[in-house]
């Protein structure tokens, strides 16, 4: 219910199996769930003084991946507490269905269902990477860089929560200082993209 991440709560159950302490739970958490403060600050740069700091605070909590990405493509802010309800509503039944079910079902059907999410992030990030070149640049830059951390020993002490922080932060900040977007041509730049692809 208060920790709204796959990878979070992963991390805590594993930590919890092996008697880790509290520290180690927050400094773990801070770190795989990093991302979400980058993703909030820039969700927040969409909203006015009109979303008081309650509300900021309430969003920032149910930002997701999936959120991040449908938000960040809309204009305005009336969407916002309907796209984290329905995402946080799921999480917590699903999340209380998988702990129910997950020692009923078969492993065949449980491992499938492992790789689930990664075919709703595909579709979630496709239509963007389609429509924007900056877009392919960062996720093209994050992919090459999670692979070379997966693959090369070298940086097998990474954990994979830093993995993915340097990955977003890394590719984030190249696509931001190699293809920045004027605020006024950004419009302009994605009508055209959209009429090219029509």
């Amino acid at each position: 219910f208060f920790n709204v991440t796959r990878a979070g709560q992963l991390a805590g159950l594993q930590l919890m199996a092996a008697g880790g302490s509290l520290t180690e739970m927050a400094l773990t958490q801070l770190t795989i769930n990093l991302r979400y403060a980058l993703m909030s600050l820039s969700l927040s740069q969409k909203l006015d003084d009109t979303m008081t700091t309650p509300h900021r605070l309430l969003l920032s909590f149910c930002n997701t991946d999936e959120v991040f990405v449908v938000a960040s493509q809309q204009p305005g802010k009336a969407y916002l507490y309907g796209l984290t309800n329905g995402p946080f509503i799921g999480w917590v039944l699903g999340t209380a269905l998988g702990a129910l079910a997950g020692g009923l079902l078969p492993k065949s059907v449980t491992d499938a269902l492992g790789i689930a999410i990664y075919g709703m992030f595909i579709a979630i990030v496709l239509p963007p990477f389609r429509k924007s070149r900056q877009v392919r640049f960062v996720v093209l830059i994050a992919v090459a860089m999670s692979c070379m951390f997966e693959f090369l020993s070298f940086f097998s002490f990474i954990s994979g929560g830093f993995r993915i922080i340097l990955c977003a932060v890394t590719a984030s900040a190249l696509g931001a200082w190699l293809m920045p977007v004027p605020p006024d041509a950004s419009q302009d730049e994605s009508e055209k993209e959209q009429e090219a692809l029509d």
